[in-house]
């Protein structure tokens, strides 16, 4: 799954490295641990040219209210399900990240937080879908996040991983007909997938900053149990 995401690109790079322009309300600010229910940026098939931040968490088209959604879609099952009907058929989105987070529980112990980014590219795009929900006094655009099997990296860390697409098919997911863009719905493929351990900073969404993204120091975490 996916259930922690970060964008603290620079906003000229992000827009360099997807031509496409910020138009969110309320411009962009770089993020190191954005919860489900928090806003993503997303780039549209229907404004590639345009990044926008749209609510994490698919709300249902016949939610009596706004809730917090459905943060992740299986893509193996996604154009089987009602509530995805419409965005899989014709509203794919790319998911703009820095590097996203998951949890292992080692042997069953307490779980251990990571982060899994691409060294060589500051942002990468995941595969989404967007919707509106559509209540009596107001409208929210949602986005949800699509999940593959995992590739080698996050194979022994969770059995499932967003849907990291090569950025060479990056306009194919936006532009392909849903039968093609299934297809793409494969566990990354390339071997420039990260990851390493970080502190439990990231648990808590407070926490925003680049303390978030540093490797666990297991010597220095290690000597607080010991102290007096």
């Amino acid at each position: 799954m996916c259930g922690r995401n970060s964008l603290f690109i620079d906003q000229a790079d992000l827009e360099a490295r997807f031509d496409a322009e910020v138009v969110a309300d309320g411009g962009y600010t770089p993020r190191y641990n954005i919860a489900p229910g928090d806003d993503l940026h997303i780039i549209t098939n229907e404004a590639p040219d345009e990044i926008d931040a749209y609510h994490w968490g698919l709300i249902p088209f016949w939610a009596d209210e706004p809730e917090e959604g459905i943060i992740n879609a299986r893509s193996e099952t996604a154009d089987e399900k009602r509530v995805f009907e419409r965005a899989w058929e014709s509203r794919p989105c790319l998911v703009p990240s820095s590097g996203f987070y998951e949890w292992k529980s080692p042997n069953g112990g307490s779980k251990q937080a990571y982060r899994i980014h691409r060294e060589d590219d500051p942002a990468f795009a995941m595969a989404g879908l967007w919707d509106v929900w559509e209540g009596d006094d107001e409208t929210i655009s949602c986005v949800t996040i699509l999940t593959t099997e995992p590739n080698d990296v996050m194979n022994s860390i969770h059995d499932r991983m967003p849907v990291v697409l090569p950025q060479d098919a990056e306009s194919d997911w936006l532009t392909a007909d849903p039968d093609t863009r299934k297809e793409l719905c494969q566990p990354y493929p390339k071997d420039d997938l990260d990851a390493y351990e970080i502190s439990a900073r990231v648990n808590n969404p407070g926490n925003d900053d680049p303390q978030v993204i540093e490797p666990l120091d297991h010597e220095q975490s290690g000597l607080g149990e010991f102290s007096s």
